[in-house]
């Protein structure tokens, strides 16, 4: 653009001492100029936005190839409710179950609606760093159609880096390709990719958190040699993950021996006024605690009891302790069903308690059967009002027991509800909320119950 120059000259030199230069923009100005305003540096001004817009407008259309069109995809598109679902999935309602609808969606042989693979695509780009496994769902939740977007937009590009597999991924792939590539072993063949984990421990490096949290998916017992051995890792995540799967098999080693703490710590008690839960603190947590994770502190023990940092490190043992513990210890050991243990009055430990047992309930949902009657019990004591500590335990009073709510509690809740047996969302299968619950509660029931209605579209 002729004269765009000098238009820059006279704004860096000022217009008091050279003169607006003229413009030459054909169709709008003559090429000698005109005054566009009686003020030059308006004028200067003036001149300079037509001349901005034609500079990026002003260009003669090349010619364009059509594009080519989108392969067929033998997937069936979810049903129109579904479809619904992923929308306000995407607009921001619970977003945090947007890769539990794209792994049953993936499960179920099924695709995402076409219009929403646009926004699908662009929430895995930036969700990738939280959540690994994001785009690789994303690219089989969409189907071709996601191959064929990805050739259009350089943003999408994942979606065909994500396509890769063989060993060439696994030698030369950044870290986010080398997880696709083992998960997808993982699911393929558990054995393989456990004994890719344990040929490649040794060099790994910061990778060996990976390598752990792969193990998640499909976890069985044949696992638990490698992760046992994992405890020792110098790195402190790698030993969370580790602690928090052997957890999760309830018969694992790790389990008995939490069982054996938590006996010690927690007893039954026949008093005058009825049956409640005594809670024997230990003074913290030895060196074989914290081989198996128990490692209290500020984050672990914020919000679960009063008064000073000793009290807060006491039950922070306890909270991990039972967390970790199989939920069968307790039937077990008290002779009583889930629903009535969650309700036995224990005074000012009852947030740790079931914040301990929400927990152990979501880590073993998926391997202990029993635990679905733990998670009803657990949402039916929250939905109660809470009883005064000095009421009697009979079957009213019971049936009326809610532990207080605090911040360790209703974390533990909201985390349940994301990992429960969507079943318990069904119309019915929990009692409706009584005056007095806290709305935390009401959020999570919540969201048991969006869950239950994503995953029965999906089936229709």
């Amino acid at each position: 653009m002729s004269g765009w120059q000098d238009l820059v000259t006279a704004s860096l030199l000022g217009t008091e001492r050279v003169p607006v230069p003229a413009t030459a923009v054909p169709g709008l100005l003559p090429q000698s100029g005109v005054d566009l305003s009686p003020d030059p540096a308006a004028e200067l001004l003036d001149r300079a936005a037509l001349a901005t817009v034609a500079r990026r407008a002003g260009r003669r259309p090349d010619r364009a190839e059509p594009l080519t069109m989108a392969g067929a995809d033998p997937a069936p598109t979810v049903s129109p409710a579904a479809g619904d679902r992923l929308r306000r999935i995407l607009g921001g309602e619970n977003p945090d179950l947007l890769t539990e609808w794209l792994t049953a969606v993936v499960a179920r042989g099924r695709r995402a609606p076409a219009h929403l693979l646009p926004a699908l695509l662009d929430r895995a780009r930036r969700g990738a760093p939280a959540d690994p496994d994001l785009r690789h769902l994303v690219a089989q939740a969409g189907g071709s159609r996601t191959q064929w977007l990805a050739g259009l937009n350089p943003d999408w590009r994942f979606v065909t880096t994500h396509a890769r597999t063989g060993d060439e991924t696994w030698r030369l792939g950044d870290p986010g390709q080398r997880r696709g590539f083992l998960a997808g072993l993982r699911a393929a063949d558990p054995s393989a990719a456990r004994d890719l984990i344990a040929a490649s421990w040794a060099t790994a490096g910061p990778e060996r958190v990976m390598f752990v949290s792969v193990l998640a998916d499909g976890l069985s017992h044949a696992d638990e040699p490698l992760l046992e051995a994992a405890l020792d890792d110098r790195a402190e995540d790698v030993r969370s993950w580790a602690a928090y799967l052997l957890a999760s098999l309830p018969t694992s080693a790790l389990g008995r021996r939490m069982a054996d703490r938590a006996r010690r710590f927690l007893r039954l008690e026949h008093g005058q006024r009825g049956l409640r839960l005594q809670v024997i603190a230990p003074a913290g947590a030895d060196a074989a605690m914290r081989r198996d994770g128990v490692v209290p502190g500020p984050r672990v023990a914020a919000g679960l009891a009063p008064g000073g940092s000793h009290l807060a490190d006491q039950a922070g043992v306890v909270l991990e302790v039972v967390s970790r513990t199989p939920l069968d210890t307790w039937t077990g050991e008290f002779g009583l069903p889930p629903g009535q243990i969650v309700a036995l009055p224990s005074g000012d430990w009852a947030p740790v308690l079931f914040a301990g047992w929400s927990r152990a309930a979501t880590a073993q949902g998926r391997y202990d059967p029993g635990a679905r009657a733990w998670m009803a019990g657990l949402f039916t004591a929250a939905l109660r009002p809470m009883a005064p500590a000095s009421t009697t335990l009979t079957p009213t009073a019971l049936a009326g027991y809610r532990p207080p709510a605090t911040a360790a509690q209703t974390a533990a809740l909201r985390q349940l509800a994301r990992r429960a047996d969507p079943e318990l969302g069904a119309p019915g299968q929990l009692p409706d909320a009584e005056p007095g619950a806290a709305p935390a509660v009401h959020g999570a029931i919540g969201v048991l119950r969006f869950r239950y209605e994503m995953l029965k579209e999906l089936d229709g």
